[in-house]
């Protein structure tokens, strides 16, 4: 794919502007007699109504509930544009309907919020759950996506904030498969972070669940650590478990020595200079998007041993695409009441299991597998079924 930023821009506007969107509403039943009216709807709904009212797991089975998900978001934290608000948010929320249909055979619907206010997302969020079997939470701003998410876990259906918890499970299983190409071991390298985000902690928690031990994240103001009086909650939280020499300055000093570099932050922070100044085979996760913290071809003239990005037109995409549609088809399969961290795990494990033999540009399957979805899903179900016998 050679096609500049500017041009692939531009394509993108005219072909949203000749399909109106990306998405439309198609009917299931027939509706061609009298005969076909009286079942789908009066006086034959009523009876189905009934059922429903007195058994509400009937939902599941006589509506399409359980197959469809709820895409949410105040437009607060788009992609890496910033506060874009609802309408703005609204191009992506219907991608990532699409990407739902396509890849994980769910039914989604796209939901943009006018009101930032925390209160009021939660309220509409729970009033919103009898529609749905699951809520996926999108472009939220941190760190009230933390407390958004956390207060949504008891609703009864699954909520997962996907620029936490996808971009965790994507990053541990490219991380899992670049360290088996550079014969390292999680528990020994060195981990630093531009970003400290919702998905730089998430990723940070969700690695040292998997086993490591050394990481550095690196906020706009410096490294992380415990004691820095400017954190919130969530940055005072990870802190404790990051950084245990408390290591001072930006992203630049954080670097030396690292073996792992995670962008999840703005474009151009890092440069070749700073590549070389990484442990030997050192892997670079440029993740930022469009444009990540370090080009690939500058990476690669620092001497880095694996690279990826978020994007599609170099190698190793390390993309939520492939995360979200099969853990919300394994925990739809399983009405599943929230997916719990041993499903997020269970899910990164899968997706690193789907490539058998890692290469410095195949660490991870391709955004578009159609294999990778049910793999995870069947992976986040069986957790689900080990988490209930708790």
């Amino acid at each position: 794919m050679t096609n500049s930023t500017g041009d692939i821009g531009q394509r993108a506007i005219d072909l949203h502007r000749y399909y109106q969107g990306k998405l439309s509403i198609e009917a299931k039943m027939p509706l061609r007699s009298a005969e076909d009216l009286s079942l789908a709807y009066t006086p034959g709904v009523g009876h189905v109504s009934t059922a429903v009212a007195n058994d509400h797991s009937l939902s599941y089975e006589l509506t399409g509930r359980g197959r469809t998900v709820a895409v949410v978001s105040d437009g607060s934290a788009v992609l890496g544009l910033g506060n874009l608000g609802a309408l703005g948010a609204m191009p992506v929320m219907e991608g990532k309907c699409l990407l739902f249909k396509e890849l994980g055979g769910i039914d989604a619907v796209p939901i943009v919020l006018e009101t930032q206010d925390a209160d009021e997302l939660v309220m509409i969020v729970k009033n919103l759950a009898p529609s749905f079997g699951g809520i996926n939470l999108e472009d939220i701003s941190a760190p009230r996506c933390f407390d958004i998410e956390a207060r949504l876990q008891d609703i009864g259906i699954p909520v997962f904030h996907d620029d936490q918890h996808g971009t965790a499970i994507v990053t541990t299983a490219a991380v899992t498969n670049a360290l088996r190409v550079v014969g390292k071991q999680l528990g020994q390298v060195k981990i630093v972070f531009s970003g400290a985000g919702a998905a730089g902690i998430a990723c940070a928690h969700m690695l040292i669940k998997a086993g490591a031990s050394n990481l550095i994240l690196v906020d706009s103001v410096g490294s992380i650590y415990d004691g820095r009086p400017d954190l919130n909650h969530a940055k005072r939280d990870i802190a404790k478990v990051t950084n245990r020499e408390a290591i001072t300055g930006d992203i630049h000093e954080a670097i030396i020595g690292a073996d792992i570099f995670i962008g999840l932050s703005s474009p151009g922070v890092i440069d070749r200079n700073d590549v070389k100044r990484m442990a030997p085979d050192a892997i670079v996760l440029a993740m930022a998007n469009p444009i990540p913290e370090i080009m690939p071809d500058e990476a690669k003239a620092g001497g880095a041993a694996v690279i990826g990005t978020g994007r599609s037109d170099f190698p190793n995409q390390v993309n939520n695409v492939l995360a979200f549609p099969g853990v919300f088809k394994g925990a739809l399969s399983m009405r599943a009441h929230r997916v719990t961290a041993e499903m997020q795990m269970a899910a990164a494990v899968a997706l690193a299991s789907l490539v058998d033999s890692p290469g410095q540009e195949n660490i991870l399957p391709e955004a578009l597998d159609r294999a990778v979805a049910p793999r995870i899903a069947s992976a986040v179900a069986q957790a689900w079924r080990e988490h209930l016998k708790i």
